[in-house]
């Protein structure tokens, strides 16, 4: 990872570069090492239209490496980062144990260099976007999940070169690429026609209210999913429990033991950038994340999106559960 002032070099004068934000919660990882998770060159829209893949220029994800919200209102998404190559530079060999490992910027004073355009303080400003007079209900949040739109461009669907890159850049193994592909032309042809069963198969089967059942899990505790059929009896024909999807990215993570990360309270929404308090108990699970494998317009996507889970799609492990279970619409 480069500096903060050779980053903010690369800056303009909102904290961006190609118009995708550098954030607050990135300076703490500047000059330190890290391995490249996956090739970034192309993302999921979820702003403008969940049925186009954007490209993303010239940039990756980082391991382990996710947005804490600190710098925007404690924001629980956790979404991966995006980094472009221009704020890194490659290392050979493995660390040396004289070599400094980083600073963190709370330690050292974070400014920008002569003839930058943006600073630590600019980076704080560009987190926030307020309405007319600054009135604080109209405050709405930037980050790179809100100016992904902005960051990115439009892919045609069938255009292959994507796809290649996925293989080639090593985001998706050979035989897993084979594998896939075979599905999604397998459920391209099952959609040709209205009694086609697309795979994996999932039929929201609940009427009326879906059901609540309540075990308030903390993080630490291990938890097991629910099968498929199970969790069909939750949701209803839109395969939502009280208006969370159940995504078919989250059908491989059932039957399997995980532990609860931590509950969801409040995320921004991307769309508006206003801050959103969930009014119903939502879950993620440590190293549970959208793999974009299954997906009829996310193919291959690397972005790794924790699914939001209901209670009532899991059951604790080790202790007995507990019996109340309710309705709600």
């Amino acid at each position: 990872m480069r500096s903060a002032e050779e980053i903010f070099a690369t800056l303009d004068a909102a904290g961006r570069l190609e118009a995708l934000p550098f954030m607050p919660e990135m300076l703490q990882y500047c000059g330190k090492r890290f391995r490249v998770f996956k090739s970034a060159h192309k993302t999921c829209d979820t702003i403008k239209d969940w049925k186009t893949m954007r490209r993303m220029p010239q940039a990756v994800h980082l391991v382990g490496l996710r947005c804490d919200g600190s710098a925007h209102g404690g924001c629980e998404a956790g979404c991966l980062l995006f980094w472009k190559e221009a704020w890194l530079k490659p290392v050979r060999g493995p660390a040396t144990s004289d070599e400094p490992a980083g600073t963190p910027s709370e330690e050292r004073p974070v400014v920008g260099r002569v003839g930058s355009h943006c600073d630590g303080a600019g980076l704080v400003r560009a987190t926030r976007v307020r309405g007319a007079e600054g009135d604080e209900p109209d405050e709405r949040y930037r980050c790179q999940a809100t100016e992904l739109v902005e960051a990115t461009t439009p892919l045609r669907r069938w255009d292959p070169r994507p796809y290649l890159k996925d293989l080639a850049s090593g985001n998706v193994r050979f035989l897993d690429f084979v594998r896939y592909v075979a599905i999604a032309a397998f459920n391209a042809v099952m959609r040709m026609h209205w009694r086609g069963r697309p795979y994996p198969y999932i039929r929201g089967l609940a009427e009326g209210p879906t059901p609540n059942d309540v075990l308030n899990l903390q993080p630490g505790e291990m938890v097991q999913v629910r099968s498929k059929n199970e969790i069909m009896r939750t949701i209803n024909e839109n395969q939502k429990n009280r208006g969370l999807w159940f995504d078919v990215e989250m059908v491989p993570y059932c039957d399997r033991t995980f532990q609860v990360l931590r509950r969801v309270e409040t995320i921004i929404n991307e769309k508006t950038g206003k801050m959103m308090r969930l009014p119903n108990a939502c879950l993620v699970l440590a190293d549970v994340t959208c793999g974009g494998c299954l997906s009829q317009h996310r193919l291959f996507c690397p972005r790794g999106i924790y699914p939001f889970w209901r209670e009532v799609w899991l059951k604790r492990v080790g202790k007995p559960a507990l019996n109340s279970v309710t309705s709600s619409a």
